[in-house]
């Protein structure tokens, strides 16, 4: 079933939701699978709940692909990631550029291998040009290292009482997104794990049971709706 469309003023849509998808093993422990088939089904996910996010009005979808953390996991399991990440390149570029979504990568994807990163660079050049959603996806990234990053690069260039927050905001690899309004966890699982700390800041954060290759349309509506209901104070009454 198609979501309907709904915008901002209508339904209290946020502009920019981010998701930290866990459960993929678990998932597959619970069917007896190899924790490959929770993987892949969980790149099936991506695909219901990114063309639910168009659907919905959803102006930015940043996914929790692959953390910086997630080298120190077996590495066969790590080398079935990067093989699910170039499957996904490959067959939903099309799609993505058709709906006319913009794909940007945070995150130092330039560590993984030449024929992956040269994957990721053509992905992003041929939907620069798209002016629809943007869909984030974080690959070796690391809110931590990220905020490192941005102080040794303004501290090389201006001193330090003229950093501020905007000075900041400037330099972190969401630079030019809506400002974060929402983050979910699934799996029941509660916290951030290294996961935009910053932009976290006075963003939403909601905690669900749902394994991440059962979160589908339904759920990120079901979310966008609890969102709708909470009051947003920023530090005031």
């Amino acid at each position: 079933m198609k979501l309907p469309i709904v915008t901002d003023g209508q339904a209290g849509v946020p502009r920019h939701v981010a998701i930290i998808m866990d459960g993929n093993g678990r998932w597959a422990k619970q069917r007896h699978l190899p924790r490959l088939a929770g993987h892949r089904a969980g790149v099936e996910a991506v695909r219901r709940v990114t063309r639910a996010a168009r659907d919905m009005g959803i102006e930015a979808l940043t996914l929790y692909a692959f953390s910086s953390e997630n080298w120190r996991r077996p590495a066969e399991e790590v080398s079935d990631l990067m093989g699910l990440l170039r499957l996904f390149i490959r067959s939903d570029l099309a799609e993505l550029s058709r709906e006319n979504v913009r794909l940007r990568v945070i995150g130092d994807y330039r560590a993984f291998s030449p024929d992956l990163v040269a994957l990721v660079d053509d992905a992003i050049a041929r939907t620069a040009s798209n002016t629809g959603p943007l869909l984030a996806i974080a690959l070796n990234y690391g809110a931590q290292a990220e905020l490192a990053g941005v102080a040794r690069r303004l501290a090389a260039r201006m001193p330090a009482e003229k950093i501020d927050e905007a000075a900041i905001e400037a330099e972190l690899d969401t630079a030019g997104l809506p400002p974060l309004d929402l983050v979910i966890r699934t799996s029941g699982e509660q916290r951030l794990s290294n996961f935009l700390l910053w932009q976290s800041a006075y963003a939403e954060l909601l905690f669900v049971d749902t394994l991440w290759p059962d979160f589908d349309g339904q759920a990120l509506s079901d979310a966008v709706a609890v969102f709708a209901r909470r009051q947003r104070r920023y530090g005031g009454l």
